[in-house]
């Protein structure tokens, strides 16, 4: 196995995202009934100007799979992140924002889909990270336009990062 090269300077802004976060949320939307769900989310990177992301959940009841997603976050320049996530559901999203003092903020600017997937219009998603007793703490909330709906709350999850 090759050894980690050294993080591409232009993500320094993002070092501390990076390993294994774990933890549970819960969802919500006017079309469905509210869920909890446990969660892990990666982010990894080669040397190269992009962080590799990976992300799923299981429902906290019975753990079954409930979502996945997948993606590259980059920094363009300082304080600006552009993230593109696939969907298995047949979306794809591309978001564009901006991170300050351990909070990143990103919307959409583009959503394409499937001529199948669920016509989701827009999501934002905001991430805010702290120290608890010393640990690393990852707090997101999601907001989402689909079927219909015009954007509203969706999801909110607490994740420690793993050693």
């Amino acid at each position: 196995m090759s050894p980690v090269p050294p993080l591409h300077p232009s993500l320094a802004s993002l070092a501390f995202l990076l390993g294994t976060w774990a933890g549970s949320g819960t969802g919500e939307y006017p079309t469905i009934d509210p869920f909890a769900y446990n969660e892990s989310i990666t982010f990894s990177h080669v040397g190269k100007p992009f962080l590799a992301y990976s992300q799923g959940t299981r429902a906290s009841d019975d753990g079954r799979p409930l979502h996945a997603e997948t993606g590259y976050w980059r920094c363009p320049s300082p304080g600006r992140i552009e993230v593109v996530l696939a969907h298995p559901t047949g979306v794809v999203e591309v978001e564009e924002g901006t991170i300050e003092d351990g909070t990143i903020t990103l919307t959409t600017v583009h959503v394409a889909r499937t001529s199948t997937a669920k016509d989701v219009t827009s999501l934002t998603r905001v991430l805010r990270f702290t120290h608890d007793q010393g640990a690393s703490v990852l707090h997101y909330t999601v907001a989402m336009g689909a079927v219909g709906v015009p954007e509203t709350h969706h999801l909110a999850a607490t994740l420690t990062r793993e050693p």
